[in-house]
């Protein structure tokens, strides 16, 4: 039993977390949140951040590549997802490939968007599982994320969702905890028309 808690021990502590910030006009946010993932994994994880990237929305599966750590935080460059250590709690819990923020369930919420309508359309048409589609605030296992990305064709909202559905067809365990997802604070949004028909297409594809 102490050797089994020793080596349990031993792993949490070896687990180290890249961090990707998928960026689209918001470059005014960038020192204040690089600022915020500083102090507050500095205060909670010491020494458990290996790398931080931030990229372009286009250079995504970039930032992937590179990655370090053996788990991958990927939030908004927005301001619109808060620092938060419930993500590695909760894959700890469970063992989880991936966990998801949601806003659809316990504390979660949004504010400043008004989404129910478009996520109830997606849980009827896909039964995936899991309450949030297409948040983009996740922690995962970084070898389930490239196997992930390895079997997505889609790009632009669409990409989110199509990611929890290979998720569960292949078999990996999804976890879940509640977020507020506020909106941006800075930055341009890149919902336009062409994004919503594209989302539309892809939803139908899936």
């Amino acid at each position: 039993m102490a050797s089994r808690r020793g080596t349990a021990k031993t792993r949490v502590q070896s687990d180290k977390y890249s961090v990707l910030l998928p960026t689209y006009n918001e470059r005014e946010n960038l020192p204040l949140i690089v600022w915020l993932l500083v102090k507050y994994f500095g205060e909670s994880y010491r020494n458990s951040v290996s790398d931080l990237h931030v990229v372009p929305g286009t250079a995504y599966i970039h930032g992937i590549q590179h990655a370090s750590g053996n788990f991958i935080i990927i939030m908004d460059a927005d301001l619109s997802h808060h620092v938060s250590k419930l993500f590695m709690v909760k894959q700890k819990e469970g063992g989880y490939d991936l966990v998801s923020g949601t806003r659809y369930r316990g504390d979660g919420g949004v504010y400043g968007w008004d989404l129910r309508g478009a996520n109830f359309i997606k849980q009827v048409l896909l039964r995936p599982g899991a309450s949030d589609l297409t948040g983009s605030f996740r922690l995962y296992k970084t070898e389930v994320l490239k196997k992930l990305v390895e079997q997505c064709v889609s790009k632009g909202y669409v990409f989110q969702l199509e990611m929890i559905v290979h998720a569960r067809q292949l078999g990996y365990t999804v976890g879940e905890v509640p977020i507020s997802f506020v909106d941006r604070v800075y930055g341009e949004s890149k919902l336009g028309g062409n994004e919503i028909v594209s989302f539309l297409r892809g939803l139908l594809t899936l």
